[in-house]
């Protein structure tokens, strides 16, 4: 870092970089000639101002955890269970703390993203497979926003679902062309929004009163009872803790020009985790709220008949009746707006993490208009029939099953984070301590644990309630539980298998050299800060008021 750029007085360490990158398009430089993008640059000194300039990456990624998604799973936990998975929200929250601050460190410390590294370590077929399997979660991440967002539209304008899913085909499109009027306007109007639905679930607890002994036994004492309470569980730690962040949050932090010193770089991932940590504690209030207030209200004696239906089957589309106490014959107007806000600011959020995912795993760019179009066409064949054949329920239901497909899917993107995070020829002195070690690997242990046994006894109790002939059930049985053996043996490969390349911290001198331009190797995979990366996430015309 210059000494002139110590000394910037703009409070919010914006500078301009121009077309300062001129280098040959090695295996990692930027793959476009000429860029213009606002460059965020964290000063020398330290302090705790600087945490201002951190902010941003960890609130993109916490959308993620307040999407359609998550309300769908919440209210039918809610609904069901009343407050008994309530410590499955918890876990899952405190694993996507250290999870993505992984993820964070990983891209502050090495100068490059999960995918990125993913490419650079494992074999072309290892490495097309990962591809594969991201871009399966960033589609499945993208059908709750659609299914969400055609709910949003019937409980606005009385558009028919499968209408209404059509439609989402343009509606993000015209959000990321508005982007480049005015950025932070438009992500200032979503989060708004978004925390309005929040703040009236936080009333809401006000008037539904749940029994707070109630509540804090579900957040502190683990149980799973009743039929479907495992994968309902299976499904919140899908909707929290979501395969795609991981990508997206080891490449928005590249975005900054972090001082490349071995302080500079500890106080970033310090940072990095402090802004995390207040995003996903608000995510987790909100989610906590929407749970506790479901249950109470499905679980009262005075609730009337209409109501205690919407209760025995809810989904998105049926939920406004639990805030109107709070709003009234608003509260199907209100919620229908955050739940169109939540869909849309979570859909621009996939495709970055798609574009991410596509340039690290294959080294290959798409426009940010073309790549939402493919991932939501999709996604929308899928809600398309569901909708139509099944209508509204049948869609809520696509929603569960998305959450579930996220958490089969994590172990793909979770284990290489962690084997590329305690790999000191990967991270040097900044690789995870024996505790984070540790913790980290029980996460992810926990998780592909209960995604097997709910995979076995789910299979078991599908055959068993077939139908089929002996000889049907057999050949079925033999061919479910090879499947499994593979997606065991998958995992076991990526947990067994040894790190072979060595891509040691990105130090100052190294940017120099980054500066200077590398065009060979798999040690020229970037340098910081990555206007390629900035270039994916930010638009090209800014206005300069959104600059001050």
């Amino acid at each position: 870092m210059s000494g002139p750029r110590q000394g910037s007085s703009q409070p919010q360490f914006m500078t301009s970089v121009g077309q300062n990158n001129n280098v040959s398009n090695g295996p990692g430089t930027p793959l476009i000639d000429s860029i213009d993008v606002d460059q965020i640059v964290i000063p020398e000194k330290n302090s705790w101002k600087n945490l201002f300039s951190y902010i941003g990456p960890g609130f993109l990624v916490s959308i993620a955890y307040i999407d359609p998604g998550n309300f769908e799973t919440d209210l039918q936990a809610g609904a069901q269970y009343k407050y008994e998975l309530l410590w499955i929200i918890l876990i899952a929250s405190c694993a996507a703390l250290v999870i993505q601050s992984l993820a964070a460190s990983l891209g502050v410390v090495t100068g490059k993203h999960l995918a990125e590294h993913c490419r650079a370590e494992y074999p072309k077929v290892t490495n097309f497979i990962l591809w594969i399997l991201a871009e399966l979660a960033v589609v499945a991440c993208d059908i709750p926003e659609v299914i969400g967002t055609a709910f949003a539209l019937n409980m606005l304008f009385k558009i028919p679902i499968w209408c209404g899913v059509l439609i989402t085909g343009l509606s993000t499109l015209m959000l990321l062309f508005l982007q480049q009027y005015g950025v932070r306007k438009l992500e200032f109007l979503i989060a708004f929004l978004v925390f309005l639905i929040a703040t009236c679930f936080l009333v809401e607890l006000g008037y539904s009163k749940p029994n707070s002994s109630e509540v804090v036994r579900g957040l502190f004492v683990p149980e799973i009872k009743g039929d479907g309470a495992t994968g309902l569980a299976i499904s919140l730690l899908g909707a929290m803790v979501m395969p795609h962040n991981l990508f997206l949050h080891s490449a928005l932090v590249l975005s900054r020009k972090v001082p490349r010193s071995v302080h500079g770089i500890k106080e970033a991932c310090r940072f990095y985790m402090i802004e995390s940590a207040f995003a996903l504690t608000v995510a987790f209030l909100i989610n906590i709220s929407i749970i506790s207030v479901s249950g109470a209200v499905c679980s009262a004696d005075n609730l009337n008949p209409e109501d205690r239906m919407n209760c025995n089957d809810l989904d998105l589309n049926k939920a406004s009746f639990l805030l109107k106490n709070v709003l009234g014959n608003w509260s199907s107007k209100v919620f229908a707006i955050a739940l169109l806000a939540s869909g849309q600011s979570s859909t621009i959020t996939g495709t970055y993490a798609g574009q991410y995912v596509m340039q690290g795993f294959l080294d290959l760019r798409m426009t940010p208009w073309l790549r939402n179009l493919l991932t939501r066409s999709l996604a929308i064949v899928p809600s398309l029939i569901v909708s139509l054949i099944g209508g509204s329920s049948a869609a809520g239901k696509l929603i569960i099953i998305a959450s579930m497909i996220l958490s089969f899917e994590l172990p793909f993107a979770l284990v290489p984070l962690l084997k590329f995070t305690s790999s000191k020829t990967k991270m040097g002195p900044h690789t995870n301590s024996r505790f984070i070690a540790v913790l980290t690997w029980a996460i992810g242990s926990f998780i592909m644990v209960i995604n097997i046994y709910f995979l076995i006894t789910s299979f078991v109790r599908l055959l068993l309630h077939s139908g089929l002939s002996t000889v049907s059930q057999v050949f079925s049985g033999i061919f479910g539980f090879l499947g499994m053996l593979i997606y065991i043996a998958a995992i076991l490969y990526l947990v067994f298998r040894k790190n072979r390349k060595c891509t040691l911290p990105l130090l100052e001198s190294d940017a120099k050299l980054g500066d200077a331009g590398h065009t060979e190797g798999e040690g020229s995979l970037g340098h910081l800060p990555r206007e390629d990366i900035s270039s994916m996430q930010l638009p090209h015309q800014r206005a300069a008021s959104d600059l001050d």
